[in-house]
């Protein structure tokens, strides 16, 4: 069983999985540097097939978006794991784990249903990459 201290650890861990998305997809916002959301997208949407394309301003946009709510949520964990840890480790826990929860539920019914379920599989990854440890309560 791990310990307060590895997890405390281990959010920071969860912080840099999830906040690593958004530099990338922000990468997607401007056409000299989109190749990186790009290929991204395409691996996530097996087989990469060059299929996938940044063409669209609404894709970008979306990029965007998708890379400021990756990057916020990634810091917001980070300091939870700095900041807030110490006085409530069992709340900060349980609110990263049911927020990577729920991004995996949604995420992944909404790439199953877009036709990209290839996507849910590497979500599982994902999330056992980013919950790791924190499934359990820390023990000390």
């Amino acid at each position: 069983m791990a310990t307060r201290a590895f997890h405390k650890f281990w959010l920071k861990v969860t912080a840099i999985v999830v906040g690593s998305f958004g530099p990338v997809f922000f990468l997607g916002t401007m056409a000299e540097t989109a190749e990186p959301a790009r290929l991204t997208l395409d691996i996530l949407s097996w087989p990469v097939d060059g299929a996938t394309t940044y063409e669209s301003a609404d894709t970008r946009f979306l990029s965007a978006l998708t890379g400021g709510f990756l990057f916020g949520w990634g810091v917001m964990i980070w300091c939870l794991s700095a900041w807030v840890y110490d006085a409530a480790p069992e709340g900060v826990r349980r609110a990263v784990v049911t927020g990577v929860l729920a991004w995996f539920v949604l995420d992944s019914a909404g790439s199953i249903a877009s036709g990209n379920a290839s996507n849910a599989l590497f979500n599982v990854a994902v999330l056992l990459l980013a919950v790791g440890p924190l499934w359990r309560p820390a023990k000390g």
